[in-house]
């Protein structure tokens, strides 16, 4: 059997235009020769649509665009994901489904039996589980139906058991000759590896192939890479798709020939890492109407960074840096900037912020009087900056990017309203260890970024020689404590007990709970990690627990 996997960006919400994509992703899976043609899980409507499902209208017409769309289909059966309504009385409701469509009809639907609600997940919220999964026959072949999470039990990711039933043993005794997966999962650092194995032993348990389509785009804080594969019987890579682009291939499942991956389904993880925020950029801003960026060019790493990766997504004569040096500004940041500027060919113009802070410094002075300055008056120039960028914002329709990493999040070395101003925070999930790495792979044939910004020591540059030492532990030592504390859940003993100095620990950990409040209000975060701020992480503002 020849299979076509549309692995396609879609928008949620844009019934319309969904509609259209599929539609032309099917005809052209059929010209090549695909006798069955499958999409990722809630195509349909995008991934995830979150509380559009309790709007009165958006389920129904969820159902309707997939009645237009199956009456569109011809002898080759497509299998996409869509939202059902629940008719039943009691329960959610909805329904997360997938329609098995053919001449003309919705000829079978398949209910998701398994609803993540933990990390990003949240279906228990909106969807009714199935009590058991789908088997459709066609063209005498029994072809079992999975939606997502229904092959997530792999005790690789399991680490408790979280359901009652485990649809691939379920399938495993139902004499498949073919499991089909539609999936939308989103993607974090070294997640492949992972979905690889469940799709390989899933097949294998069943003893059929096994046709894994993902989503791909960004959503929001959500990126969805793609690589969607296709397994034999014996749980060997027939075809592995493309990573963060959309990818449209037919796969026989009987061939012998050596497995067809994509280049870019096992690239090294700084390509994945840059490849995942350059679409996030770019599907953020296209998908929420803007076409052209802007950011504040410090002359720092990250700053530098953002654009770099602005420039790759919108084009570089789409992106605008502003130099908004004080009078404390350094020149070589001046000159860091500009030259990033030339580099990467994006208009850049510089604007001194020395006057409006001595406007904002004479206008306090009265409340100020008699009390040495401080940090206060530091943040003056971090909330002119965010001042003049966003009057820039608003006069063009750009969109602000804010340059702020995750070390520098989690212990709320930012400016509340200064340099935390914008409409995406492009590297809040990379870690500044990461900026460097990341940076130096940028520049790995040609300097892109100026060495001089990768040497320097970093610096805020809100007072004369400051460092981000003077605050902070070095980089290296904080972001490792920052993983352990953020993303693995360790107490402050646990973090001692691995060798790391209390004091630092205790620093480090009191400054992550107290800048709980500025996280809440920050610009929403491209996800890369496991565990980002933002979507996923809930930890209330008003709290005194210490671990």
């Amino acid at each position: 059997m020849r299979i076509g996997l549309a692995q396609i960006n879609t928008l949620v919400g844009d019934l319309a235009g969904n509609r259209a994509r599929i539609l032309d992703a099917y005809a052209k899976l059929v010209a090549d020769g695909a006798e069955l043609v499958l999409f990722p899980e809630l195509v349909v409507c995008g991934y995830p649509p979150r509380d559009l499902l309790f709007k009165k209208r958006f389920v129904a017409d969820v159902e309707r665009t997939t009645a237009e769309i199956a009456a569109e289909i011809g002898d080759v059966p497509a299998v996409l994901g869509y939202t059902l309504a629940n008719q039943a009385g009691a329960g959610r409701p909805a329904f997360n489904a997938a329609a098995f469509c053919h001449r003309g009809a919705i000829t079978k639907v398949a209910r998701k039996c398994l609803l993540p609600t933990y990390d990003v997940f949240d279906e228990d919220r909106y969807f009714e589980p199935a009590a058991e999964p789908t088997v459709v026959e066609f063209g005498g072949r029994r072809i079992g139906l999975t939606i997502c999470e229904d092959i997530w039990t792999h005790e690789l990711v399991s680490t408790r058991r979280r359901y009652h039933l485990d649809p691939v043993k379920w399938h495993a005794g139902a004499r498949l000759d073919l499991m089909l997966n539609l999936s939308a999962s989103p993607w974090h650092l070294a997640k492949n590896s992972v979905r690889r194995t469940l799709v390989s032993d899933a097949a294998r348990a069943c003893r059929c192939p096994v046709a894994y389509c993902n989503s791909v785009g960004g959503n929001d804080e959500l990126l969805f890479e793609g690589r969607s594969v296709v397994a034999d019987a014996h749980g060997r890579v027939l075809a592995g798709f493309a990573a963060f682009r959309e990818e449209l291939c037919v796969v026989d499942l009987a061939t012998t020939e050596p497995p067809s991956l994509h280049a870019s389904y096992e690239q090294e993880e700084l390509a994945d890492v840059y490849d995942a925020l350059v679409l996030g950029v770019r599907d953020y801003a296209h998908k929420t109407g803007f076409r052209k960026a802007l950011l504040g060019l410090s002359g720092g790493i990250d700053s530098a960074l953002v654009a770099v990766l602005a420039a790759e997504a919108l084009g570089p004569e789409n992106v605008t840096g502003i130099s908004l040096p004080s009078a404390i500004s350094s020149q070589h940041s001046k000159d860091d900037a500009a030259a990033l500027a030339r580099n990467l060919g994006i208009h850049c113009h510089a604007l001194s912020i020395t006057d409006v802070v001595a406007a904002a410094e004479a206008t306090l002075a009265p409340v100020f009087a008699g009390r040495p300055r401080d940090i206060a008056e530091e943040n003056i120039q971090a909330r002119a900056r965010g001042l003049l960028l966003m009057a820039i914002s608003n006069k063009f329709g750009s969109l602000l990017l804010t340059t702020g990493n995750k070390s520098e999040l989690a212990v709320g070395y930012c400016t509340l309203y200064g340099d935390m101003c914008g409409g995406l925070a492009v590297i809040s999930d990379v870690y500044k260890t990461q900026v460097y790495a990341l940076s130096r792979w940028i520049n790995r044939q040609r300097e892109i970024i100026p060495q001089n910004t990768i040497d320097k020591a970093p610096s805020a540059e809100l007072r004369p020689n400051q460092t981000d030492q003077d605050s902070l532990p070095p980089y290296d030592l904080l972001d490792a404590i920052l993983k352990g504390y953020v993303e693995d859940g360790l107490s402050r003993a646990d973090l001692v007990a691995q060798g790391f100095d209390r004091d630092v620990v205790n620093d480090v950990v009191r400054k992550v709970d107290l800048n709980e409040y500025k996280r809440k209000q920050a610009a929403p975060g491209l996800k890369i990690t496991s565990l980002a701020f933002g979507t996923g992480r809930r930890i209330p503002i008003v709290q005194k627990y210490v671990s």
